[in-house]
């Protein structure tokens, strides 16, 4: 059994991790496998958005701890980190189209940061995220340290980082941790609906918002509007501002390219 399912349809390639028996927790298998899926989003101009979700009864629960050997004399975590989970969340973060995540059940450790790195975040109602990190006496990673404060704030972070407590996905929401909790019944219909609609979107453009807004964090004013103004130049000289335009004067919906 193929440990990451890709597709591509209408321009979303749909990722699925694919080790429900293990609630599609993290093996070097299921790394390699989105690895591959992110080498074609990067390679392909045919993929205008991605669409990560899980199969079976959970999204991710975070490092397959069963494949680790825990009679070594010395466990050297931060190598899985530098060969596997760092590269990913870099790569989601640099690649210029968007990534819209479905979380179908729960999120945890690993794989809750791994959500959270996505750019869009659809959860269903029965879903949950827990950073389960501290439970097994480890610190939050997959960039969790990173995007937690920035999204919930410092006081939410710490609680969730220290006491490893289960976050409902209707929490998630009202916190600003994810973008929207829809009914179970309506996860697929709705995420799908979304990249669709990203999808057919001005590529370009898209991947240019999400440089803007990741770089904001570390950008003041004066360099922000800078990287503004730099990437609208970029853009404008692009073919999707003038369809955009045309489309809006003659009262019709666009058809962007991704150009």
């Amino acid at each position: 059994m193929e440990p990451v399912l890709v597709s591509l349809e209408s321009g979303v390639l749909h990722v699925t991790l694919n080790r429900p028996e293990k609630l599609n927790a993290f093996n070097p298998a299921l790394h390699k496998g989105l690895a591959d899926a992110m080498s074609r989003a990067e390679s392909e101009a045919a993929i205008r958005c991605l669409l990560i979700t899980g199969a079976g009864r959970g999204f991710c629960a975070g490092q397959d701890l069963g494949e680790r050997d825990m009679k070594a004399a010395a466990i050297d975590l931060g190598s899985g980190l530098e060969t596997w989970y760092n590269p990913l969340v870099k790569r989601m973060r640099a690649l210029p189209k968007p990534i819209v995540c479905a979380v179908n059940g729960v999120a945890a450790g690993a794989g809750a940061n791994f959500a959270l790195a996505c750019d869009l975040v659809l959860a269903a109602r029965s879903a949950s995220f827990i950073q389960a990190f501290v439970k097994i006496g480890l610190v939050p990673d997959c960039g969790g340290s990173y995007f937690l404060p920035r999204l919930a704030g410092t006081q939410r972070a710490m609680a969730l980082a220290m006491t490893g407590d289960r976050l409902s996905a209707e929490d998630a929401e009202r916190w600003g941790l994810i973008w929207k909790c829809v009914d179970d019944a309506d996860l697929k219909k709705e995420s799908e609906k979304l990249s669709l609609q990203l999808a057919s979107g001005p590529t370009r453009s898209l991947g240019l918002i999400k440089k803007a807004i990741y770089d904001s964090a570390g950008n003041d004013l004066a360099a922000q509007l800078d990287l503004e103004r730099d990437l609208q130049r970029e853009v404008g000289k692009g073919k999707d501002y003038r369809e955009g335009v045309a489309a809006f004067l003659e009262k019709r919906k666009p058809d962007f390219k991704g150009q």
